[in-house]
């Protein structure tokens, strides 16, 4: 074996786990500790970057005139966002990520690649902010958004000729629905179109969608990824350069990139995602458990329930089945009290992060969404949405016994 080869296989890194933290070589940890040996990634706080002159090959409208640090003008690149977009796009298999100031950002980021009369196949089963955004950006600016339940009806039933891209979550927010993403990247292609797949549920960690033929992930960095309720972000992961290469100039153009401190946090929370993730999954188990014998719940909605539609569905595609359930207690009463009556569990309206949270999806993360969709959905006002911290899984269960049953 060569001197090259055997750097080469010193630096691979095969294991998730390890992907969380290390790039392939760390040639970028190399390059930045070489002075201070630094483990944590810096944050380079600063909005501008020195330049030690013009390019002696520069021509008039190109951007970037420096030989030296690589960067201008933080609104475009910086150190710290770049290492973190390095990191997620490891994580998702792709080939560019582009760190947004937010979820929502992310996305709305993503419908600029689109134009007027474009249509989009949506999911019926989505956030609620994603809702009243498509509604908006349809109103405004002409793109058609046409919703399909894609658990159980076709698309190829209203697609139209300027059918541009299908956009869902798996498992989606907050029924937990599941939806094949081989089955409708392939719908998506045989017509040109782009397959879009929200990841926030289940992470990078636990299910990777460009694998399965998605061309572009989004995710609400915000959750999961970061993993501590103390930052917001979101991201955009694709698998060809040519449409990361055009999102990256309009990133620039919009300027809704993610500040370097919030990457920072980010990056932070990554690296202990495989391990928050493992618990929390574990946790979740013996709460549906719980749950399913719990006399003022009439129903639990979780896809690692072998009884759930896509329970089959999540063990082809997904490595896990992740830390959110949504269940559906006997009244409205009993659901709102429950909400006050929690100690351990916090009622606030987030996900993804180390404490547990439980939210009232009708009056939070989907307030505005129109009644008849709520309906289309199954979503109730008797529905609560708890996300699955990493706390002792008896303290959690003793929690929602005492909320339920007082």
């Amino acid at each position: 074996m060569t001197t090259t080869e055997t750097e080469n296989e010193r630096g691979a890194i095969k294991e998730l786990e390890t992907k969380c933290l290390h790039l392939p070589h760390d040639e970028e940890r190399r390059r930045y500790d070489a002075t201070f040996g630094a483990i944590s990634y810096p944050i380079f706080q600063t909005a501008a970057f020195e330049h030690p002159g013009v390019r002696a090959d520069y021509q008039p409208g190109q951007d970037h005139i420096s030989l030296s640090s690589g960067h201008n003008y933080t609104r475009e690149s910086n150190p710290t966002r770049d290492h973190l977009e390095k990191l997620i796009a490891q994580l998702e298999n792709g080939e560019t990520a582009l760190a947004m100031s937010s979820g929502m950002a992310a996305i709305t980021l993503l419908l600029n690649h689109f134009r007027s009369g474009d249509q989009i196949i949506v999911d019926s089963d989505l956030y609620g902010g994603s809702i009243r955004l498509f509604a908006e950006y349809g109103e405004r600016y002409g793109i058609k958004f046409t919703r399909c339940d894609l658990t159980k009806d076709d698309p190829s039933a209203v697609a139209t000729d300027r059918f541009k891209a299908i956009y869902f979550e798996t498992p989606t927010n907050p029924m937990t629905h599941v939806v094949d993403i081989e089955k409708y990247a392939k719908f998506a292609h045989d017509r040109g179109a782009l397959c879009v797949v929200d990841n926030t549920f289940l992470s990078p960690y636990f299910q990777n969608p460009l694998d399965w033929g998605a061309d572009v992930v989004v995710h609400s960095g915000t959750k999961f990824l970061s993993g501590h309720h103390d930052t917001i972000a979101g991201f955009l992961v694709v698998r060809d350069r040519a449409l990361g290469d055009e999102l990256k100039l309009l990133s620039t153009t919009v300027g809704s990139a993610l500040a370097p401190f919030d990457a920072w946090l980010v990056l932070r929370g990554v690296r202990t995602l495989s391990v928050r993730l493992d618990r929390a999954q574990e946790n979740a188990f013996k709460i549906v458990e719980a749950l399913q014998k719990q006399p003022h719940v009439t129903r639990v909605f979780y896809p690692g329930i072998e009884s759930s539609p896509g329970y089959a569905i999540m063990k082809k595609q997904a490595r896990g089945f992740g830390a959110m359930i949504s269940f559906e207690t006997d009244t409205k009463e009993r659901a709102i009290s429950t909400l006050t009556k929690v100690k351990t569990i916090v009622f606030a309206e987030s996900l993804g992060g180390v404490e547990s949270l439980i939210t009232y999806p009708i009056a939070q993360t989907h307030a505005s969404v129109p009644p008849d969709v709520l309906d289309a959905n199954g979503l109730t006002d008797r529905i609560l949405r708890l996300s699955v911290g990493i706390e002792g899984a008896s303290d959690l269960i003793a929690d929602l016994d005492q909320a339920l049953n007082s």
